[in-house]
């Protein structure tokens, strides 16, 4: 095969075959087809787009360009979860002790925070002593002992994804459902999860902006695990504003563990029940999402949920005691607020802004190799749709200096916008 003839095919719009593309991502891990041609590549699949069959084809390549997960050491039919990405995005932190409470089988690698987006790792981190890098006997071993782990990425997980997302990130060509779908479903096919729910987020502080590009990326990506012979779901769920109100790893962590005491609740809950009675249907312990509602609201009003956070902390090698006491994990002590400057309602809470004032602060990376402050953040105080009065708070940003609260207070100001016309609350499960 030469390489200019397999560009030029799909720049002219002609579709590629499975061994084709294997032959490219092969030659990309390798070294032998060089950048400029994958970066080529990429630019004619931006333009010319890629049907359902290339984009499984790509994502097996991409799937067995490294190691792949063997799960069958574990009992039970083992479920993951993926989001998309966003702000205020911490449903892995309750989702995952419910479905495990209410007798799932959660085997879940998840990764780092990048840019305005959050990661679980770095959530989790934020927890003295928690430990991220298990070996994946330990991870099976835990797996079986208490049902769940939360554990990152080997770094030979599908290496040809890390390659195409750092020529796609330079390239101008990341925005292509394709090539997002096959990157995402790379990672959670060799990960090895028999079944798997998707949270494709939508709204202003999502990668998918648009609904309709959400559900194009939901339906391939089912698609592509259906025909790996994976279980699959998707729900397609609002990101115009945060989903929970804490935006930044230990507050982020906080707000989970009040979730699960039962303190608090709210959209983040409530996308959480909808995704795990998904994932409870697929493991075959609910035959409906009523049921599975049922189940997991049990598991949280029981204690059984804060419970088995409390098991995986421990046996992960963290400090539990944050889930009898959540606000001992390190907070930023440099605060302000931001205060409504009229009365009337609350019209705007940007999620893209409020992210972006976050990682100003030191909460997210702009590189991967970036360190982060676990400790500082925003937790939001009002809602799209809810009335305010003048000089109420808007949001609390917890910042570690002086200078980087000026920093997120000059972005985050510009996140929320109050009215005298009401507002209903925009859709939260679309």
């Amino acid at each position: 095969m030469r390489v200019p003839e397999l560009i030029m095919k799909k720049r002219d719009g002609g579709e590629l075959t499975e061994a084709e593309l294997k032959y490219l991502i092969d030659g990309m891990v390798s070294g032998e087809v060089p950048d400029y041609q994958m970066s080529a590549l990429c630019m004619a699949i931006y333009f010319r787009g890629m049907c359902a069959r290339e984009t499984a084809a790509m994502t097996q390549a991409m799937t067995v360009s490294g190691s792949v997960v063997n799960l069958s050491a574990i009992s039970g039919i083992k479920v993951d979860k993926h989001s998309t990405g966003g702000v205020g995005d911490t449903t892995t932190l309750v989702l995952a002790p419910m479905v495990a409470a209410a007798g799932g089988v959660v085997a879940k690698m998840s990764g780092r925070g990048l840019g305005h987006t959050g990661g679980t790792l770095d959530k989790l981190e934020s927890i003295p002593g928690f430990r991220v890098g298990l070996s994946e006997s330990e991870f099976i071993s835990q797996v079986n002992r208490i049902g769940l782990a939360v554990v990152g990425q080997t770094g030979d997980i599908a290496p040809a994804d890390k390659k195409l997302y750092a020529l796609r990130d330079v390239t101008a060509t990341v925005e292509s459902i394709p090539l997002i779908a096959a990157s995402i479903m790379s990672k959670k096919l060799a990960t090895g999860a028999d079944a798997i729910v998707l949270d494709v987020k939508t709204g202003s502080g999502a990668f998918m902006q648009k609904l309709e590009d959400a559900q194009k990326l939901a339906e391939l990506m089912v698609e592509i695990g259906t025909l790996a012979g994976r279980r699959m779901a998707a729900l397609i769920t609002d990101m115009s504003q945060p989903l929970g109100m804490a935006i930044g790893n230990s507050l982020e962590v906080i707000e989970a563990i009040e979730t699960l005491q039962g303190k608090v609740g709210g959209r983040l809950l409530e996308v959480c029940l909808e995704l795990g009675a998904r994932m409870l249907i697929l493991s075959g312990l609910a035959e409906s999402t009523e049921e599975g509602k049922a189940l997991l609201s049990d598991a949280l009003s029981s204690g059984r949920a804060l419970d088995k956070l409390t098991q995986m902390i421990e046996a992960q090698g963290g400090d539990s005691a944050c889930t009898r006491d959540p606000w001992i994990l390190p907070v930023a002590r440099c605060t302000a607020e931001i205060r409504a400057e009229q009365g009337g309602y609350v019209q705007r809470v940007d999620a893209l802004t409020l992210g972006r004032a976050a990682m100003a602060m030191g909460a997210g990376r702009s590189r991967k190799e970036d360190d982060v402050d676990l400790a500082c953040g925003i937790v939001v105080a009002k809602s799209i749709g809810d009335a305010v009065k003048p000089g109420e708070p808007l949001a609390k940003l917890y910042a570690s200096s002086e200078r980087l609260m000026r920093e997120g207070l000059d972005t985050a100001g510009q996140a929320f916008a109050v009215g005298a016309a009401p507002v209903a609350p925009p859709t939260l499960i679309y």
